[in-house]
């Protein structure tokens, strides 16, 4: 853990000499962490306060850590007081949360969000966001395992006068969201001197900062109780060896100090996810050390709404593969890397500083360091993004290479798609991949496979579907461009054939009207509005999946040909960054995702018409989706008389069990 770190009395004498911010912000840029304009104006406004404070109330030896990384986030407190208790003697620490506001007023009535003047966006109120602090540090940091009372937290609005602030005042405070005025600063000096004794901080501040970083035992048994309350968590043949490995690679890690790395493959819907959340479940009631982390933030979100069950401190073991960049060494037991097929060459993005990059590791070092057993969920056909690394000869390469032991097991079964592996076994011939070939599909019984002659067609072959309480999403390859929406809220219909036009999912995770964030356009039953892409298809599925295929893939003297060159994917279109070969690959493996998403039937439209012969001849007998609506008027359709393929509605799912 990170913090620019002086003493009480010194912190006062830089502030004084005008040199703080300098120094906070040399400190920051040494730990690859960016500064603006804004931070350094809030640590002269609010250091020097604070600093004169401590030295007012006696506490000169105090410890100040400032801007205090909380463990495995980009989130930073502003500051932590470290010291020791003056009646116990034992290290004390209080979290403090320092706001420049002079006033502000509930937002639209809530307790919890308040409107400051010019700020543009609702703020969260000061006394919660440092409770949640508190929460968090006692969750991952070693140090407090134990003894979480030694951990405060304390809001101070060192410019407002109380009646300037009433509606904060109006939450109850408890120890860790205590709230002080400048017309409270004796009693803030006071509840100082109440924590923390004039003696040096020094000892308690190491402590702290050279914790280990783990989830804490209480953590554990919360999200124990959170993740075993799922009695659809049956792991059957492949699935239970990949989970009994996975434990007993955890019991033979520290007895034998052996690294082991566990790489689970499988195709969609077999599995991957329900094996990740099973042995997380049962690691946290054993009181392991165990985090879950994707590169995927739709599934990360999702699975912090669903698995965690809306709980703050449960959600907060749902990771991303950068988290994990500075993490100790080996300091959890269990890291389940799911989705690895996502892993990238390294966590640094097109956002991240140039001297950042120069000095990152790879991806995969920073995953299988951070834990005994690095455990890799994948499916090598999942890659859809140039930088993607996650193949499993690669993940099993890197682990050898290290010196990691490795254990690999296939998961041969399909929950997904009917359960029909001769309909997974159709996607790859009708994509050519693993050397599968093409073949006619007759049907089997388990799953439905429809050709539509138009987007309307498919669309209300859904909708009904939908009506009688299932799930249905259309989804499409990413052939239009994406428009962010207007300043009034509304979308543009971007996804455009002949006289049907429908929106995207939402770019952003903020909901736009009826539209859903983009993390739940696949889960919240608003999505069915929009048409995804497969940054928010993959990983998830829905009871009736229609899937669009545009111009970027067609059939040519009977097979499937990739045209990079009509995709709006900006990573596709550059050939001096990827090549032709990759580019087809990508542009496959983004199809087979969307056409495995249903799970109970898929409907597909191409938009080129001698590709919609060419599926047409592959799905016999085909289902002519047309003879089932009569036209009302040009692009306005009923349903004809007869009875509709859905007779009973089943559960949409949270996630993609695969």
């Amino acid at each position: 853990m990170s913090a620019f770190r002086r003493s009480a009395a010194t912190l006062s004498r830089l502030a004084n000499e005008g040199t703080l911010a300098d120094q906070i912000s040399h400190h920051l840029r040494a730990n690859r962490v960016g500064v603006g304009p804004a931070e350094r104006r809030s640590w002269e406004a609010s250091l020097g306060v604070l600093s004169q404070d401590l030295l007012d109330a006696g506490l000169a030896d105090v410890e100040v850590l400032v801007e205090y990384s909380l463990p495995l986030t980009s989130k930073r407190a502003d500051a932590v007081l470290a010291g020791t208790h003056p009646v116990t003697g034992g290290d004390s620490y209080i979290v403090v949360e320092l706001k420049q506001w002079s006033a502000t007023t509930s937002f639209d009535g809530s307790d919890e969000l308040f409107a400051v003047p010019q700020m543009a966006a609702p703020q969260l109120h000061p006394g919660i966001q440092v409770s949640r602090y508190c929460q968090y540090l006692t969750d991952f940091v070693g140090a407090l395992d134990h003894d979480p009372g030694a951990l405060c937290g304390v809001a101070y609005l060192h410019n407002a006068a109380d009646d300037q602030v009433q509606d904060l005042l109006r939450l109850a405070q408890t120890e860790q969201s205590r709230l002080f005025t400048s017309q409270r600063r004796g009693r803030f000096l006071d509840f100082l001197r109440g924590l923390l004794s004039p003696a040096s901080g020094a000892r308690a501040a190491d402590r702290l900062l050279d914790s280990a970083v783990r989830p804490s035992r209480q953590l554990l048994t919360h999200a124990s109780r959170e993740l075993t309350d799922r009695s659809q968590f049956v792991l059957l043949d492949e699935q239970q060896v990949a989970y009994e490995l996975v434990l007993n690679a955890v019991r033979h890690a520290r007895a034998a100090n052996r690294k082991t790395a566990v790489v689970i493959e499988g195709g969609p819907g077999s599995g991957k996810s329900v094996i990740a959340l099973s042995v997380m479940a049962e690691l946290a009631r054993q009181g392991r050390t165990v985090i879950h982390a994707t590169g995927s933030r739709s599934f990360t979100e999702t699975l912090r709404r669903y698995a965690a069950k809306g709980s703050t401190r449960t959600k907060n073991l749902f990771k991303y593969f950068n988290s994990f960049m500075v993490a100790e060494a080996n300091g959890i037991d269990v890291l389940l890397c799911d989705e690895a097929h996502r892993v990238r060459e390294t966590s640094a993005n097109r956002f991240t500083r140039r001297e950042v990059r120069e000095r990152s590791r790879p991806q995969l070092d920073e995953l299988m360091t951070a834990a005994h057993v690095p455990v890799f969920l994948l499916d090598e056909h999942q890659i859809v993004r140039p930088g993607e690394t996650g193949s499993a000869e690669a993940i099993v390469a890197f682990a050898r290479a290290t010196g990691l032991d490795v254990q690999q097991v296939r998961l041969e079964g399909q929950f997904r798609c009917g359960g029909s592996l001769e309909y997974e076994r159709w996607v790859l011939g009708l994509l050519g991949l693993d050397g599968a070939e093409q073949f006619v599909w007759t049907g089997d019984g388990l799953f439905e496979l429809t050709t539509a002659e138009s987007p309307v067609i498919m669309e209300m072959e859904l909708a009904q579907s939908v009506e009688q309480g299932w799930s249905g999403r259309i989804a499409a390859g990413y052939r239009w461009p994406w428009s962010d929406p207007s300043p009034e809220g509304k979308i543009p219909p971007d996804v455009v054939i002949g006289d049907w036009a429908r929106p995207w999912n939402l770019k952003s995770d903020r909901a736009v009207g009826d539209a859903p964030g983009s993390a739940f356009w696949a889960t919240d039953p608003r999505g069915f509005g929009q048409v995804g892409c497969v940054y928010t298809a993959q990983g998830f599925e829905y009871d009736w999946s229609g899937v669009i295929i545009g111009p970027d893939l067609v059939a040519r003297d009977g097979q499937l040909v990739t045209r990079r060159e009509h995709s709006k994917d900006p990573a596709l279109r550059s050939r001096k960054t990827l090549s032709d070969d990759d580019a087809d690959q990508l542009i496959r493996n983004t199809y087979k995702v969307l056409l495995t998403r249903g799970m109970r039937g898929t409907t597909v439209h191409s938009t080129d018409p001698e590709t919609r012969e060419h599926l047409a001849a592959l799905i016999r007998p085909v289902v002519e989706l047309a003879r089932q609506f009569e036209p009302l008027a040009p692009g306005v359709y009923r349903q004809a008389p007869g009875e509709s393929r859905a007779t009973r509605p089943g559960d949409a799912s949270m996630a993609d069990p695969g």
